[in-house]
């Protein structure tokens, strides 16, 4: 999925109707499907670039392309580069929202495929539960509970059946990209904190100054990594091709859809997308790169949609709380 940041929304029950009973218009459902299809090929472009660039190279080229692909939207759009005092508060937010997570899915992509790593991207939600428990008041409720209990039951089904049977570079992979949706899920509280309790700022500035944070923690290791890879991997068109794809589409154009979608059809049905991406991640990495799908991960990935369900639902409540969660 992009950054990650997440707000707790509370709905009434006509609330709930407006927003998820009333009919979806059809431009909003194909940007929809849009957001789901671009951050599900994400994980794609991660399989492909990482294997020439390395981990280190290819989270700082997506991080760097999508900063400069929000400061050029921002200039289209004539947003104004006032950061009110909070551009600090952003620039750290992306360390753990946008630096660590993308060099932990990079990391990932060494080992797990596409399709593995866009359903582990889905345990975000999870992992805001057990975050916001540990380290934020957060309330555990029944069906919280019993979301995490099916959502760790799928991780273990998909790392231990079929072709995916467990060996030392596969709990690697699995670790990495939990690690990432912890970050995501720690991004979440932290920008309620450091953006929301500060009097807020506009989308696309917290976005864009979380890249420009990102992108200046990474440097440093860009910089040592940068001159030991091989002079061949950077002059493979296919691999540019997806560093640019992954910065600008993934990162930038992505952002601004998502943003959209919030203001047009609200948080509830935006968050669908988390439902999408899982879906669009093995679709495109069974298109172009040939990666099998076993009855484990399947199966494995049901109970997560599942746990999905019941952490962003509130279950059995009637009035759904509801993170609101970019991934990408």
């Amino acid at each position: 999925m992009g950054t990650a940041s997440s707000q707790v929304i509370c709905y009434s029950v006509r609330d709930y109707f407006i927003t998820i009973v009333k009919p979806m218009r059809t431009s909003d459902l194909l940007r929809l499907l849009l957001l789901a299809a671009i951050w599900g090929a994400s994980f794609l472009f991660m399989r492909i670039a990482v294997p020439a660039l390395g981990a280190v190279n290819t989270a700082f080229l997506r991080v760097f392309c999508g900063m400069l692909g929000l400061l050029i939207i921002m200039a289209i759009m004539r947003i104004p580069k006032r950061f009110e005092g909070k551009l600090g508060w952003a620039m750290l937010l992306g360390v753990i929202n946008s630096a660590i997570p993308f060099l932990m899915y990079c990391m990932a992509a060494r080992v797990l495929p596409a399709g593995y790593s866009a359903i582990l991207n889905a345990t975000t939600p999870l992992m805001g539960v057990v975050i916001g428990a540990a380290f934020f008041d957060e309330k555990f409720t029944l069906s919280k509970i019993l979301g995490m209990i099916a959502g760790f039951a799928g991780i273990i089904l998909i790392s231990t059946t079929g072709e995916s049977h467990l060996t030392s570079a596969l709990v690697l992979g699995i670790v990495a990209c939990l690690v990432a949706t912890a970050c995501y899920g720690f991004a979440g509280f932290l920008t309620k904190r450091w953006i929301g309790a500060r009097g807020g700022l506009d989308a696309t500035k917290v976005a864009f100054g979380s890249q420009l944070g990102a992108s200046l923690f990474l440097l440093p290791f860009f910089a040592f990594s940068a001159p030991q890879t091989p002079a061949a991997s950077w002059q493979l068109p296919e691999v540019w091709a997806c560093v640019l794809a992954i910065g600008f589409l993934c990162t930038a154009l992505a952002y601004i859809i998502y943003f959209r979608l919030l203001a047009d059809i609200g948080p509830l049905r935006t968050l669908t997308v988390t439902f999408m991406i899982p879906p669009f991640g093995i679709l495109w990495g069974w298109l172009v790169l040939g990666e099998q799908i076993n009855q484990g991960f399947i199966g494995g990935s049901l109970l997560i949609i599942c746990a999905v369900w019941l952490v962003t639902s509130n279950g059995f409540s009637k009035r759904p709380a509801v993170n609101s969660v970019v991934n990408k």
